[in-house]
């Protein structure tokens, strides 16, 4: 399973970005348990930004980004989307795309995606 990240950028202050992440999944039978964004800063942990928790009735934002992102999927194309609006200089980070999935040969894998940088200027 790998995953291919893009979206990220420099934008102003009350700008929107939207992010991309496909998994690309060699098996034929899988299912996505979990499609999320994290963001990182530098000596900062990893957060949770955006996750969807099962088929997509389970949603679930970081208390900073509620009202202002907003976490989608495609299931046909295997793709979690992530809608920045409003964005603030607070927002500027690496964000990671982060899957976990099940397929019957291996179980249950959680994949990390390459970051993509997204700076927000003021």
């Amino acid at each position: 399973v790998q995953l291919q990240a893009s979206g990220g950028g420099l934008v102003q202050a009350g700008g929107s970005l939207r992010l991309s992440c496909t998994a690309s999944v060699s098996e034929t039978r899988f299912i996505f348990n979990i499609m999320g964004w994290y963001r990182q800063t530098p000596g900062e942990q990893r957060e949770a930004v955006a996750r969807i928790i099962g088929s997509g009735e389970n949603i679930k934002y970081a208390d900073s980004v509620k009202g202002r992102f907003t976490i989608s999927r495609d299931n046909a194309k295997n793709t979690v989307y992530l809608q920045m609006n409003s964005l603030e200089p607070e927002d500027t980070a690496v964000y990671f795309c982060n899957v976990n999935i099940w397929t019957p040969q291996r179980g249950s894998l959680d994949v990390w995606g390459q970051g993509t940088l997204v700076t927000v200027s003021s």
